[in-house]
């Protein structure tokens, strides 16, 4: 449709005033984000006390081994990498979306010739011609624009996202590491416990050849000595796959050397719980269940606006001539507005918005999931940090009378005044013992790192820019 000039924009602004007017309305999307109501404090006994979560927290266990493993996850997870591709992906997207909002500009540049095959008319020459075309959809109902805000959350979800892969890998890989550390030291009870038994056998054996011991008791310290090479063997293999797990996590599949370092030189952390209001802003899965909430949000509007009628702008200006120098002699112009609504469409728009609105229903819900699970995974976290700390200061009564009790079974036993099963009992004794110490202080220590991840790891919000919402 070619018009004058000024009277095609008044009246386009006419039309363009009153969509604009009505879009205000549609635009206010309503959002009921509201979190599930938490405790004003931990659950009793727990006080927020300690050291606050910093980002590097795992540097406070005192291990320069365990920074080190850390700082190679954190650059060679495998993990990590493809939430970095994701960010790339999504903010890719952002882009492509963001595309829409701006106008469509085409240029164009053709050459040719036609003539008639047969026949006596001459009929033929040269064609040329240049043209560039404009196109612009107004986004009265706010249709593209709310297509770009879901695009930009949803880039927000993604960067979350990575982020909470990296807490996940620290956290794994300090566990991991504990793990492989605490069963070092196990074997190393489980080889020294293993020589006591040895040695005793020895003794058991030459009394017998005395005619000091029966044979029944040599079998039992046979027996003793068998058992511990077995559990012995365990351990071994069991360090043998911690290591291997923490291979996994640092994209080495050959496994990693990991220091035999005694458990007693690694810091047990004093972790501050905070408060549980805190924890909303403290956690990147809340922040990216939040911003895919937003990111739903953002297309219900979308699906509510495409249900709406589309205005359209166009305009170009083209030239044309039988010679090249004489292309540019006739240029033309023209402008044209389309204004198309659905009418009938088998309800796809109308299942389109309904779907948008069950895909935000269900984020919803997570949103609230991720917040609840959330809380117990720090209320877990400190009841086992008060359980292991409450076990351990037990244990290590029971690891001192231990001791003292094997020391006066065997004297005893040596003496002849004491049986050789009493003297077998105090060995498990004591071998339990001692493990049992090595298994509290571990879970000590993994009990802290449960602590850091629960509460976040030190985690802020990077400062991406938020979408605008509420517009007109």
């Amino acid at each position: 449709m070619t018009m004058a000039l000024h009277p095609f924009i008044r009246h386009a602004g006419m039309l363009a005033a009153g969509l604009w007017l009505a879009g205000c309305a549609v635009q206010q999307v309503p959002a009921d984000r509201a979190p599930p109501e938490l405790p004003a404090r931990w659950a009793a006994g727990f006080e927020a006390a300690g050291d606050g979560v910093t980002a590097g927290w795992w540097h406070s266990f005192g291990s320069a081994e365990l920074a080190a493993l850390v700082e190679q996850a954190q650059a060679r997870s495998l993990d990590v990498a493809a939430a970095a591709a994701r960010v790339r992906q999504a903010r890719a997207s952002a882009g492509i979306a963001g595309a829409a909002l701006a106008p469509e500009l085409a240029a164009s540049l053709d050459a040719g010739r036609e003539g008639r095959i047969g026949g006596a008319a001459a009929v033929g020459g040269n064609r040329f011609g240049a043209g560039l075309s404009a196109s612009y959809e107004v986004d009265f109902w706010g249709r593209q624009q709310a297509a770009r805000d879901g695009a930009l959350f949803a880039l927000q979800a993604s960067v979350f996202d990575r982020d909470t892969v990296r807490l996940t890998v620290t956290a794994s890989v300090a566990n991991a590491w504990l793990q492989a550390v605490a069963l070092c030291e196990r074997i190393g009870i489980g080889e020294r416990n293993l020589q006591s038994a040895q040695r005793l056998l020895a003794l058991v054996e030459s009394r017998v050849r005395a005619g000091a011991a029966t044979l029944l008791e040599l079998a039992q310290q046979r027996g003793l000595v068998a058992s511990q090479q077995r559990e012995l063997a365990a351990l071994r293999q069991q360090a043998g796959e911690a290591r291997t797990a923490l291979g996994v996590l640092l994209a080495r599949p050959a496994g990693v050397p990991v220091g035999c370092a005694r458990l007693a030189s690694l810091a047990v952390p004093d972790v501050a719980a905070g408060l549980p209001a805190e924890l909303l802003a403290r956690r990147p899965d809340i922040a990216r269940a939040e911003a895919r909430l937003a990111a739903a949000d953002a297309s219900v509007a979308a699906a509510r606006a495409a249900m709406l009628p589309a205005l359209t702008l166009s305009g170009g200006i083209g030239t044309g001539g039988d010679r090249l120098r004489r292309v540019f002699d006739n240029p033309l112009y023209s402008l044209a507005a389309g204004l198309a609504a659905p009418v009938f469409d088998g309800g796809r728009l109308a299942a389109g918005h309904e779907l948008a609105q069950a895909q935000r229903e269900e984020l919803l819900a997570d949103y609230r999931r991720a917040i609840v699970e959330a809380f117990g995974d720090v209320e877990v976290a400190l009841n086992t940090q008060a359980g292991v700390q409450a076990q351990a200061a037990a244990q290590a009564e029971e690891l001192e009378q231990a001791r003292r009790a094997l020391d006066l079974a065997e004297s005893r036993y040596r003496a002849g005044a004491q049986t050789l099963l009493t003297l077998l009992d105090a060995q498990r004794t004591l071998y339990a013992a001692q493990d049992a110490a090595a298994r509290l202080k571990a879970q000590r220590l993994q009990a802290a790192v449960a602590l850091y991840r629960a509460l976040g790891g030190g985690w802020q919000a990077s400062g991406t820019t938020r979408p605008h919402e509420g517009r007109p």
